[in-house]
C-alpha cells in the first residue's frame, strides 16, 4: 500500500479563528501522539485559511481516521465556527523533480 496525502483548507469565521487553531492543534497533536500510521499532520496558516497537509501511511489508516473519535471531537469543537465545511481533497503524488524533494 502506499501512502496517502490530504490536503484540508478551513476558513475559520475571523472572530473563532483563534478557537479554531486551538481545536486544530489538539487533533494534531493526538494524531501525532496516539496513531503510528500518522506519518505527517501539519497545520498552515494563511490570511483568510488554515490548511492541514497530512500523510497517512495507507488509505485504509487514513479511513480509520476519519471514523475515529478524534475527527468527531473536532468537528464539535469548531461547528459553528468556520465558513462553510471543510474542504478535504485527498491527492495522489505526481513526482518530479529529485526523489527527496519531489513527493511527500
Amino acid at each position: 500500500m502506499s501512502a496517502v496525502v490530504v490536503v484540508v483548507t478551513i476558513i475559520p469565521v475571523p472572530e473563532h479563528r483563534s478557537e479554531v487553531i486551538a481545536a486544530l492543534e489538539r487533533a494534531i497533536n493526538r494524531a501525532h501522539v496516539e496513531d503510528e500510521s500518522c506519518l505527517l499532520y501539519a497545520l498552515h496558516e494563511g490570511d483568510d485559511r488554515l490548511v492541514e497537509i497530512e500523510k497517512w501511511s495507507s488509505p485504509e489508516a487514513l479511513d480509520a481516521h476519519l471514523k475515529g473519535p478524534a475527527v468527531g471531537q473536532l468537528l464539535k469543537e469548531i461547528e459553528g465556527k468556520i465558513v462553510g465545511e471543510l474542504d478535504g481533497q485527498v491527492l495522489r503524488p505526481h513526482p518530479a523533480g529529485t526523489p527527496q524533494q519531489g513527493a511527500l
